[in-house]
């Protein structure tokens, strides 16, 4: 009998990979607990929810924050995944020096269709375990939106279920609010 065991890759060893070749530029790839996951392809409702976000969220913010569209964000933990959205504090540097990290972060977006599980059982705990505060999911396949608050250790302690045509206050700023209903895509027919 052999035993095998699988080596957790560490954030330098993805990067030297990337710079190498091995990982191609534009492979859409995260690196989640060490590991190395393909990112799921994107529907066309998991398109119009994340280029609608994007088109209203940097308004809404007006040079508050920065809006971050599917980049990487650096977690403790061999992880640098690539959420849908993230909105992080303003930086001097612009985020040239390093990707976001935890303290940097104030929200995490992630659009989700065929990804729910993932998004729910890999990723809510990752960014909990990371200290990422407010994590949000835009659940396509319920029409809801899925706010996970208050990380302690690998989980979140308040999850709060929004659906349209309901309101809600980003985090950090209560005078933006963002109207749900914009979130959601028409069902196909």
């Amino acid at each position: 009998m052999v035993n095998t065991q699988i080596r957790s890759l560490t954030s330098a060893e993805y990067y030297q990979m990337i710079e190498s070749g091995i990982i191609r530029e534009g492979e859409k790839v995260e690196l989640i607990l060490g590991q190395i996951f393909t990112m799921a392809a994107k529907g066309t409702r998991h398109t119009v929810a994340t280029t609608r976000l994007i088109a209203e969220l940097p308004m809404l913010i007006q040079r508050r924050a920065v809006v971050r569209c599917q980049e990487p964000i650096t977690l403790p933990n061999n992880s640098e995944p690539e959420p849908d959205i993230v909105i992080a504090r303003l930086r001097s540097d612009d985020y040239i020096n390093s990707h976001p990290a935890p303290a940097d972060i104030i929200l995490v977006i992630e659009v989700a269709d065929s990804t729910i599980k993932f998004d729910r059982e890999t990723k809510a705990p990752l960014y909990a375990s990371a200290g990422i505060s407010e994590y949000w999911i835009v659940n396509l396949m319920d029409n809801r939106l899925e706010i996970y608050r208050q990380p302690e250790g690998s989980i979140y302690a308040s999850i709060q279920i929004v659906t349209p045509p309901q309101s809600i206050s980003l985090p950090q700023f209560p005078d933006i609010v963002v109207q749900i209903d914009d979130f959601f895509p028409a069902q196909k027919t």
